[in-house]
This record gives C-alpha cells, sequence and structure tokens, in this order.
C-alpha cells in the first residue's frame, strides 16, 4: 500500500524539500546544480533595472519573501519552476538570469588597430570604433591627477564608454578588473556597470566618448 509523502517532502520554492521517510533517504529526486553566484548577481541587477523591491518581485512571481532573499544572497537551491517564474516577472530570458552575459571589454594598444595615411601630409588616422546604427556619443576630455580614483555608478542599460589615454598612464574600466593603459591605448567597456578612472600619474588626460543608444 502507497505511503503519504511525510513531513518535510514538500517545495518551498527553492528545490530543498526533501522526502524524510526512511529515515530520511531522498527517494527519486535529482539535486540541483545550479549556479547560485550567477543566479543572485543576475537578480540583483535585473530587479534593479525594473525599479522593484525585493517585495514586490516576489509578490507578482508568487514565491515567498524569504526564497528571493535567499536567491540574491546566494543561497538556496532554485526550482527550475521559481527560476522561470523571476524571468517572466523580470521580462528576462530564462538563459539570462542562469547564465548572465559576460560583460565586453576591448583593448586596442598604440600602434594596433586598421590605420589609413594621407597622401598630402604626415597624417595617420586610426579606426577605433565604428558607431552601431542609432547610437548617439558624447565626448569628453578628462584630465586626473593620482590620488582617489573616479568611481562610477552604473549609467544607463546599454551605455558603453569608448576611452583613448592622450598623456600620462591610469587603471581604467570596470571596477573589478581595470586595465592599465599608456599613451595611444584605447579601451571600451559596459558602462552599466560600475567602472572607474585611477591616474597613475600627474596630468593623466584621456578622451573618453560615451554612447548611448
Amino acid at each position: 500500500m502507497a505511503q503519504r509523502p511525510g513531513p518535510g517532502s514538500e517545495d518551498d520554492g527553492t528545490g530543498t524539500g526533501a522526502d524524510t521517510r526512511a529515515g530520511g533517504a531522498r527517494t527519486g529526486r535529482t539535486e540541483s546544480r545550479a549556479p547560485l553566484a550567477a543566479i543572485a548577481a543576475s537578480l540583483q541587477q535585473e530587479r534593479r533595472r525594473a525599479g522593484l523591491s525585493l517585495a514586490e518581485v516576489a509578490r507578482r512571481a508568487g514565491i515567498a519573501k524569504s526564497t528571493l532573499s535567499q536567491l540574491e544572497s546566494g543561497t538556496g537551491n532554485p526550482s527550475v519552476e521559481t527560476l522561470w517564474a523571476l524571468s517572466v516577472t523580470l521580462d528576462v530570458p530564462f538563459a539570462r538570469l542562469v547564465d548572465p552575459p559576460r560583460p565586453t571589454v576591448q583593448v586596442i594598444r598604440a600602434g594596433e588597430g586598421p590605420a589609413f595615411a594621407s597622401e598630402r601630409s604626415d597624417y595617420l588616422a586610426t579606426l577605433l570604433s565604428s558607431a552601431p546604427p542609432n547610437a548617439r556619443r558624447d565626448l569628453f576630455l578628462v584630465t586626473a591627477q593620482p590620488g582617489t580614483p573616479r568611481e562610477s555608478e552604473p549609467h544607463m542599460p546599454g551605455v558603453v564608454e569608448h576611452v583613448v589615454l592622450c598623456s600620462g598612464r591610469a587603471y581604467v574600466g570596470l571596477s573589478a578588473d581595470p586595465v592599465e593603459l599608456g599613451p595611444g591605448d584605447y579601451t571600451a567597456y559596459p558602462g552599466d556597470v560600475p567602472h572607474v578612472f585611477r591616474a597613475l600619474e600627474p596630468d593623466t588626460r584621456a578622451v573618453l566618448v560615451s554612447e548611448h543608444n
């Protein structure tokens, strides 16, 4: 005669429910191997972009606020149903929650890149980046001194920053992994994540182009 599931067999939405029959042995349940750190970072980023509170996302997704809090802190073991509900609520593809796209960073060192010389003068133009369709760009001249770096919070979604170092040296790019640039070096990085400009020499100068759709 079939037994009813014992207490502790229910799933709370995080996929951690276990069948406690037969001395707590798990029966017929597949363990998840979810990338918890990636999911936590994706949930936090997508929720901020949507401008929703933790409680509101949980309510719309039909899950407990405590469950969402655990997932955003990198704990728990989310079920596929929970992640699907969150992806629908946040209006993002399921795969984007569990395997978020990596930031694209481009670096062109001085002397690299496609270059075009003039026939009439000692002039060389190097193409560093072509503008995508419908993109807008703002151009800045940056002058910075060593000391406290310029830490920038994320800008609007989709912003990309391009930097060409003119003189001096600086660490530029993603706050978690900036790139050291010298005169003539170029880098591009997402501006919608934390980023930094830290001068290493006095009177460091750079041209910064902020590109936004």
